[in-house]
């Protein structure tokens, strides 16, 4: 193993953690990076393994209030209601994921060009829906409502195409759905537990057969570097949210995937 492809699955592990919450998708950055710094992971598996970092990040920093709706479950409806929907909200991406990996992996995540194009244009969606002007109906999660809920995970199987971002489609959604800006941001974190720790299970199953000990070096690396950067994203993003908006993360996709088209009509 090469101490490159350890350099380079740190780097790729420090931007999947750092982007992994924020609406600019994680995966179309380290798969636009990875093309540019010439990282190789066997079968795509390090891009969605090392997801079990952040997964453990925000479980993490949401113990305590997860433990709280866990011990309300057989007493509370509000939780009941609650954990309801989440596996709503969940079920399209899980469903679509299953019949759609083969494409995803072997076409959608080998098309730089795709990636670009997808950035640009949800950083201008992201930018239109942060300036609408609306009166929110829902600013806690714990309230949304199952269809809500459901109409959210339709949202999410938009970020099957990298670089749309499964964050940005799931807040975007939420906000055009009518939830505040905090409280659609707060459930993407919910949200983010089942549909990733499900296309990390999923991905380890079908490629469990071509992984190597080198393979699993290179991941355990993604994975740490993700685990710590996350775990400060989660922790500020919601108050950073509440007083600057999406704007922001619009502008930062905007540029990434421009520079993006710049860097493939130079480099290729």
């Amino acid at each position: 193993m090469q101490s490159e492809t350890l350099v380079g699955a740190l780097i790729l592990g420090l931007v999947e953690g750092l982007t992994e919450f924020i609406p600019v998708s994680s995966t179309g950055h380290i798969l636009l990076l990875g093309h540019f710094i010439g990282f190789e992971s066997t079968g795509k598996t390090f891009e969605v393994l090392i997801q079990l970092g952040a997964i453990l990040a925000i479980l993490s920093v949401y113990f305590h209030r997860l433990w709280t709706i866990a011990m309300a479950l057989p007493h509370q409806a509000e939780a009941r209601r609650f954990v309801a929907g989440i596996l709503l909200a969940f079920l399209p991406a899980a469903v679509i994921g299953v019949f759609a990996h083969s494409f995803i992996k072997e076409v959608l995540f080998e098309s730089p060009a795709l990636i670009c194009t997808t950035l640009v244009l949800g950083g201008i969606a992201l930018l239109a829906v942060d300036r609408m002007k609306r009166v929110p109906r829902y600013d806690n999660v714990m309230d949304y409502p199952l269809w809500l809920c459901l109409a959210i995970g339709f949202f999410q199987t938009l970020a099957m195409v990298p670089g749309v971002s499964r964050s940005g489609s799931t807040i975007a959604g939420a906000l055009l759905l009518g939830t505040d800006k905090r409280s659609a941001a707060e459930f993407s974190f919910f949200l983010a537990m089942p549909t990733m720790a499900g296309a990390f299970a999923y991905d380890l199953f079908k490629n469990r057969n071509i992984l190597s000990v080198d393979d699993v070096t290179i991941i355990a690396v993604g994975f740490v570097a993700a685990f710590v950067t996350a775990v400060f994203v989660v922790r500020g993003l919601l108050d950073f949210v509440s007083r600057h908006g999406f704007a922001p993360f619009a502008w930062w996709r905007i540029g990434v995937g421009l520079a993006g088209f710049a860097g493939l009509y130079l480099f290729g």
